[in-house]
């Protein structure tokens, strides 16, 4: 036991994390139109082969709710077999991130955009799960699955198989919400394993007229992609797919590992390690033709919280669900849709950072408007472009908030206004700097000092020029501009 002292802590968490991963793999599976098995084989590969690497030490990866919307619409749009083409794609653009250390630099984009996007996905994922909750089909567009919430909802009232779908869903979240507030020796069992476990057993005994997941066995759900799918990667649309899981995954996976290094005290992830441990992960699951793993906050939260002090815990829940998928797939078949439903429900209702959305509102309003704006983007265009709008408007904010200008003005009332410009100078500014000017004296002469900027662009500095130019009129001597 010397040579392992951590050994016994990092086995019991590696069962914790294990059976939290255990229905989160699956439902993300079955949520994303894939096979259920796939949701394990990301999960087994986040767990030995990303488990195996550098970066962070604690935290655990595997397919995300945070991708489900994406992959969804990817494989209706592509097709399952160019899913792993994509993911391939992924995780080389991550490896090569990674080396070209790329990965530090993800810790600037702005906290707003990325609670933003993962908000998006939760509406989005909110929306869409209802509807397998409700036994509907669920309308394509985000903005269509919310307008046509109220209508599935009124036709489930009229169907016995709806009604005790949304019993087992509705049932799901409720285990999953109270679970917290039960004694300690109680959630010893991880709340979504025992909310699906409930709600699988209600299923049975109940013969509940309810969709079930459908099962094919491990090896017959691994469908590597083959050389015709390449040939996909062409199109520009699956190049802007690969682009949004990269960007969306990489971000994710590195947020993830902040806030799990704010759980312990053990060592600091290294961010471009972390990254190449993700693209090495995503890589793999491209050739097997899985779905894309992140770092799942859940899954890392679980895993530090039950004592694991190593990497080994990772790794052993990776050989847990091996082992499972091996030995016991014909359990997931006894698992009801509408409950993995359920936990996505409670999954997607997490993403959406209500209280840093209030707090941001009270102190920082213009980056509330970008998180509101970026989810929105989201919900009614796409994932990628509402990603887009927010590192845009993010930019925009970032220039104005950089542009800082401000114009002093001394009239003794005699001699020449004196007119100083200190600070930066840019196109964001200009209204404010020539209604400033142009709310001088006409009939006075005006000394303008730039010698107190920074930065001067070219749009103020040819509206300045013009400016003087219709202010040194014939009555009065020219503006004396000095210069920058």
């Amino acid at each position: 036991m010397t040579k392992y002292p951590h050994l016994k802590a990092d086995f019991t968490a590696s069962l914790v994390v294990f059976l939290v991963a255990l229905p989160l793999c699956v439902g993300v599976a079955v949520a994303s139109g894939v096979p259920a098995e796939l949701g394990l084989v990301t999960g087994i590969v986040g767990g030995i082969v990303t488990g195996l690497m550098r970066g962070s030490s604690l935290q655990v990866s595997g397919p995300a709710a945070g991708l489900t919307v994406l992959v969804y619409e990817a494989v209706d749009e592509f097709g399952l077999p160019v899913l792993g083409v994509i993911v391939l794609a992924t995780g080389l653009l991550q490896i090569g991130m990674g080396a070209l250390k790329v990965g530090r630099y993800f810790r600037a984009i702005s906290v707003s955009v990325v609670e933003g996007m993962l908000a998006g996905i939760g509406l989005v994922l909110i929306a869409g799960q209802l509807y397998s909750v409700l036994a509907a089909k669920a309308p394509e567009s985000g903005l269509d699955k919310i307008a046509g919430l109220p209508e599935a909802v009124v036709d489930a009232l009229d169907s016995t198989t709806s009604l005790a779908s949304l019993a087992l869903g509705a049932g799901t979240v409720a285990v999953l919400v109270l679970w917290k507030r039960l004694p300690a020796r109680v959630r010893v069992v991880p709340g979504p394993l025992a909310a699906i476990g409930l709600a699988t057993a209600a299923a049975v005994l109940l013969d509940a007229p309810v969709a079930t997941v459908e099962v094919n066995g491990l090896l017959g759900s691994i469908q590597p992609p083959s050389m015709s799918a390449f040939g996909e990667l062409a199109s520009i649309g699956l190049i802007g797919t690969v682009v949004a899981f990269t960007l969306i995954a990489s971000a994710e996976s590195l947020f993830s590992a902040a806030a799990v290094d704010r759980m312990h005290d053990g060592p600091r992830t290294a961010y471009d390690k972390e990254l190449l441990a993700q693209g090495a992960g995503n890589a793999v699951c491209g050739v097997l033709g899985a779905l894309p793993m992140t770092a799942v906050i859940v899954r890392s939260a679980a895993n530090v919280q039950a004592g694991a002090r190593t990497k080994a815990s990772r790794v052993l829940h990776g050989v847990w669900l091996l082992l499972f998928a091996a030995l016991l797939p014909g359990v997931l078949a006894y698992f009801p849709i509408p409950a993995l439903a359920g936990v996505l429900v409670h999954a997607g209702a997490k993403l959406i950072p209500v209280r840093s959305l209030l707090k941001l509102w009270r102190e920082h309003r213009g980056e509330a408007l970008i998180l509101v704006v970026t989810a929105v983007s989201i919900v009614a265009v796409s994932m990628f472009e509402g990603v887009l709008v927010g590192v845009a408007l993010s930019v925009v904010k970032t220039a104005w908030d950089a542009s800082h200008v401000k114009l002093e003005v001394i009239d003794k009332g005699a001699g020449p206004v004196q007119a100083y410009l200190s600070g930066n100078a840019t196109f964001l500014r200009l209204p404010k700097i020539l209604d400033s000017l142009e709310a001088l004296p006409q009939d006075r002469p005006v000394e303008l000092h730039l010698s107190g900027l920074h930065h001067l662009d070219h749009a103020c500095r040819t509206a300045l020029e013009s400016w003087a130019e219709r202010h040194s009129t014939a009555e009065t001597e020219p503006v004396k501009v000095t210069a920058l």
